[in-house]
């Protein structure tokens, strides 16, 4: 096999991956119930989905601008998403929300 056909398959294998993780993160934020398991759907697989993503376009790209500004895409996206995520639960407990609270604490450790 050629460097290009080795180079397109690599890329699909990213590029379908990281679709199939945004999928399950979008079916994650759908079907849980509270928001804390929201959140980390939202948060954990939709990270990585993006990042494979991006790891398969910048197999495509042989433009090293373009390849440093889909890096640059990849910081921003591990920055925001978590911290987001964190202003969620953060407000979530300041104002109380207790939705299907039903862990059980065993405070004889």
């Amino acid at each position: 096999m050629t460097w290009p056909v080795v180079r397109d398959v690599v890329s699909s294998i990213f590029l379908l991956s990281g679709a199939l993780l945004a999928l399950v993160a979008t079916v994650g934020i759908v079907r849980f119930d509270n928001l804390f398991s929201r959140m980390h759907a939202a948060t954990k697989p939709q990270v990585l989905g993006v990042l494979l993503v991006l790891v398969g376009v910048a197999f495509r790209m042989r433009d090293p601008h373009a390849i440093g500004l889909i890096v640059l895409v990849g910081v921003f996206q591990l920055f925001t998403a978590p911290i987001g995520a964190h202003m969620l639960g953060r407000q979530a407990h300041r104002t109380g929300l207790r939705e299907g609270d039903d862990r059980i604490v065993d405070e004889s450790l």
